[in-house]
C-alpha cells in the first residue's frame, strides 16, 4: 500500500513537472505536446551537422525511420505528400513546412538509398549510423518506427505519431 502510493506520488509529481514552465518562462524541453523539442545536431548525408533549431519560423516534422523498416516505408508517401503540398505555405505559427528526417540505419549506403529511392528530397536528413543505439532514440524515446513529432515555429511539440491523412489533416488545420 505505502509502495502504491508512493509511485503514484512519483509519477504525477513527473508529469507536473513537464508541464510547468521553466524559470525564464519558456517551456520546458521535453517529449509531451506543450514542451519545447530536444535539440539535435547530427551528420547529414555529407557529413555537415544539421541543427533541428536552425529551422526554427517553420512547422517541422521531426520523422524517425529506417530504410530497413517496412511500415516506414509505406508510410513514406504520405510523408512525401505532405512536404509537396505543405513546404511553401504560411501558417499560423511558421511559415514554410519541413521535415527533419532522423534515420536509424547502420548502413549508410542503404539509408542513402532509401533517400533517393522514395524521393524523399527535403535536405534535412541525419543519421549516427546507431541503429537502435543511436543517441536520438534515448533523447527522444523513440521504442518503434515509424515515428514522429510535429513542432510548430517555436520548436514547441503540437502533434506525434501523425500517420497516414492524419498528418495533412493535423497540417491543414495550422494555415494561415
Amino acid at each position: 500500500m505505502i509502495f502504491t502510493i508512493l509511485m503514484i506520488g512519483i509519477i504525477t509529481s513527473g508529469f507536473a513537472e513537464t508541464k510547468t514552465p521553466s524559470k525564464t518562462g519558456e517551456p520546458n524541453v521535453g517529449l509531451n505536446i506543450g514542451n519545447k523539442a530536444p535539440e539535435i545536431n547530427e551528420k547529414g548525408v555529407n557529413g555537415e551537422l544539421l541543427k533541428l533549431s536552425s529551422l526554427k519560423g517553420k512547422i517541422v516534422l521531426i520523422d524517425f525511420w529506417a530504410s530497413w523498416c517496412g511500415p516506414c516505408r509505406r508510410e513514406n508517401p504520405y510523408v512525401v505528400s505532405a512536404y509537396n503540398t505543405y513546404k511553401d505555405k504560411k501558417f499560423k505559427n511558421g511559415d514554410g513546412f519541413t521535415i527533419f528526417s532522423v534515420s536509424l540505419d547502420k548502413s549508410k549506403e542503404a539509408w542513402l538509398k532509401g533517400i533517393q529511392s522514395d524521393n524523399l528530397t527535403w535536405g534535412n536528413h541525419v543519421c549516427d549510423l546507431g541503429g537502435w543505439n543511436s543517441k536520438y532514440v534515448g533523447i527522444y524515446g523513440i521504442n518503434s518506427i515509424p515515428s514522429n513529432f510535429l513542432i510548430d515555429g517555436n520548436g514547441i511539440i503540437i502533434g506525434r505519431n501523425l500517420r497516414g491523412p492524419a498528418l495533412e489533416n493535423t497540417i491543414k488545420q495550422l494555415l494561415k
